[in-house]
């Protein structure tokens, strides 16, 4: 059977971290005879250079009809006072609208050969493993109305009952295979949307009576992410305070260039790097691949299925780290720094001592 990969490089650096992310999938596809097509696509500031649009028609069809969809990065400065609907982000936000992309998954978990890159004491971050279950299509990003007026610019922050069950169900589901604990993270206190998402969340729990839920405030959340990071196992939220409290949890791990991300939706789902577009290190050959590919070992695991290829990719960047190779956001002068497409063929020739 093949399997059909939608690719968009996007911007800055996604075209140098996604050229290593296909190339381990290559490599695995070549250890396990597994037939894989990559379709290639623009999306974001490129896609603006090229058709005028941060993402054509043509790239969301080619999307659709793939089995999954590897993004890069998309950003670049030159398009930050341009018109919203010009903007690069607009591309992110139409493929997860287009794609009906709900559920976003951001691990975040310390490698061991990485616990000193942290700038937090290791004792602190030691052993954390971290789910961030982010809904991704309701919420203040999509709330009508909004506008830019004379006098005032407003947003409004809206979600509905079955955006907020789905979204639930999905992280009491993660829970079930994990620690069996939910955090779910709002402004209860505050605001009204956040008294109904809580609401419907304990509704849902009631489904799930060996899961334990908590609930937090998101400045609390905030804060304890970095006085006690390992009280937490999945945590549920919404959609900008996902984006913000997935963010802080990435410096956990010393770097935004190692964290992962899945994108879920009813029939297809979007892999990618936490982190930007980087454009100051563009064309630099010194990009963190490591986010991009930990991101295609989601893919073999959430779209395909395919379980043992996907931990031979962690326990490939696990052995890389161990034996002290960096790119150089998170070198030391203890280890081997490595540009871009070394480290890629240096988790390229771990897979290939575990595969058999």
């Amino acid at each position: 059977m093949q399997l059909k990969i939608a690719v968009l490089p996007g911007d800055g650096i996604g075209p140098e971290v996604v050229s290593e992310a296909v190339k381990v999938l290559k490599c695995i596809s070549e250890i396990r005879s597994i037939d894989l097509l990559f379709d290639y696509a623009d999306v974001g500031g490129v896609a603006l250079e090229r058709h005028d649009t941060p993402l054509p028609s043509e790239t969301l069809d080619i999307c659709r009809a793939s089995d999954a969809v590897l993004l890069g990065a998309i950003g670049d400065p030159k398009w930050d006072n341009g018109p919203s609907d010009k903007r690069p982000e607009r591309g992110l936000l139409g493929l997860r609208e287009g794609l009906g992309l709900f559920a976003n998954l951001r691990p975040a978990k310390i490698y061991p050969g990485l616990i000193n890159a942290s700038t937090l004491k290791p004792e602190i971050i030691q052993d954390i493993d971290i789910l961030i279950v982010r809904e991704l299509t309701g919420g203040i990003y999509f709330g009508k109305p909004a506008a830019i007026e004379e006098d005032r610019g407003y947003n409004t922050m809206v979600y509905e009952r079955h955006e907020v069950e789905r979204i639930a169900r999905i992280a009491f589901d993660a829970a079930r295979k994990r620690n069996k604990r939910v955090t779910s993270v709002d402004k209860a206190n505050v605001l009204q949307v956040s008294q109904f998402w809580r609401k419907v969340v304990l509704q849902v729990a009631q489904e799930y009576p060996d899961v334990e839920l908590v609930h937090m405030y998101v400045d609390n959340a905030a804060m304890q992410l970095v006085r006690w990071p390992k009280q937490f196992d999945v945590i549920l939220t919404g959609n900008m305070f996902g984006d913000i409290l997935s963010d802080q949890a990435s410096m956990l791990t010393g770097s935004l260039g190692m964290l992962p991300s899945a994108s879920l939706g009813a029939k297809t789902a979007l892999y990618e790097p936490v982190h930007g577009s980087a454009p100051d290190i563009a064309g630099q050959n010194k990009a963190n691949p490591i986010a991009t590919i930990a991101s295609v070992s989601m893919m073999l695991k959430h779209s395909f299925s395919l379980l043992e290829e996907a931990q031979a990719i962690e326990n490939a960047i696990a052995a890389v780290l161990e034996k002290g190779a960096r790119t150089p956001d998170i070198a030391d002068t203890k280890t081997t720094t490595l540009n871009t497409q070394e480290m890629g063929d240096a988790i390229c020739k771990e897979i290939e001592n575990i595969l058999p």
